[in-house]
């Protein structure tokens, strides 16, 4: 009789013992960034699907009547810039006053700015806050047309060489990348989406958070960078001295973790707007990042060959208020 009841115990044992082993631990009620992180995860908000196709090019000049019909603009630079040009029917707004214009709208929603770099975050936190659809007007009004060309103009071309020759500008870098711990994130919120809907508001409330390519240049080690690129483009370009490469970054691939929490977290891309995207996101979770304005356009413009700001050669139509 004991033999039987010992043969029915140890099945129960060892099919409780697995069924424990395979089920996901919860997170830490009081650790806010695995609370957010698991939401994001699991609400398919991670990293990688909110920068799936997030940008759009100006239209062609016989296809503008039907891009404008068809979206809905909101337009985060200073109100005067805005009154000497803007797109017919675009919003302007202040960053701060995204999401709140955008419970207005009735169609995709493209974000602009004078680059491209400051819309980025603002449709980082459209996209976290279910504009899925939303998109940055690639090179800002920048790129619609040649009048509003002067932030990129300065900041590339001639003037974005400063890394060819640079003693920090080197021609790869294979240093590992290790593991960090995870950020400490503060939130007024309790679950995962209010945690969520509190710390897009805070980043879109401290602003587009960037820095002047030449600053890293000067000392690039005081900071933890990242060059998001394909590891052939560092081949080919070389990168910033002691810049890690981390792509693809994610939750879910752990990739995350190989963020510094304890510096302050530089990426940088082409342009400033792919690392700007990030820069945003990175934010929300509780790093403490900026995104490198302009990207390599502001540091080897000449040696790109693609990836490359041009000056528009025509003018889309504007209205003025």
């Amino acid at each position: 009789m004991k033999k039987l009841a010992l043969l029915l115990i140890v099945p129960f044992l060892v099919f409780s013992s697995c069924k424990s082993d395979n089920v996901d631990p919860e997170p830490n009620p009081t650790n806010k960034y695995e609370t957010l992180s698991k939401y994001l995860v699991d609400e398919n908000l991670d990293l990688p699907v909110i920068i799936t196709d997030w940008i759009i090019a100006p239209p062609s000049v016989g296809d503008v009547d039907a891009f404008i019909a068809d979206h809905d603009f909101i337009d985060v630079r200073d109100a005067t810039t805005f009154d000497n040009g803007h797109i017919d029917g675009a919003v302007n707004s202040p960053l701060a006053d995204v999401l709140t214009h955008a419970a207005n709208t009735t169609k995709p929603i493209i974000m602009v700015c004078y680059t491209g770099q400051s819309a980025a975050h603002a449709t980082v936190a459209l996209r976290l806050s279910g504009y899925s659809d939303a998109k940055v007007l690639l090179w800002g009004m920048s790129g619609w047309a040649p009048a509003f060309s002067a932030p990129w103009e300065a900041n590339s071309g001639v003037n974005g060489n400063i890394g060819i020759g640079n003693s920090n500008w080197v021609t790869t870098n294979t240093s590992p990348v290790p593991d960090f711990s995870e950020p400490t994130l503060t939130s007024t919120g309790t679950d995962g989406a209010s945690i969520l809907k509190d710390r897009v508001q805070t980043m879109l409330d401290n602003g587009f958070k960037g820095i002047p390519s030449a600053d890293v240049l000067a000392d690039p080690e005081v900071n933890y960078l990242n060059n998001f690129w394909a590891q052939e483009d560092v081949d080919t370009y070389g990168c910033i001295k002691s810049a890690y490469r981390v792509k693809p970054l994610s939750i879910a691939g752990g990739e995350m973790k190989k963020y510094d929490p304890n510096k302050l977290a530089v990426t940088y891309c082409w342009t400033g707007q792919t690392s700007s995207m990030v820069t945003a996101y990175l934010n929300v979770i509780g790093y403490n990042a900026v995104s490198l304005k302009f990207g390599a356009n502001s540091m080897i413009y000449d040696n790109l060959a693609a990836h490359k700001f041009v000056t528009p050669t025509v003018s889309l139509p504007t209205v003025t208020n």
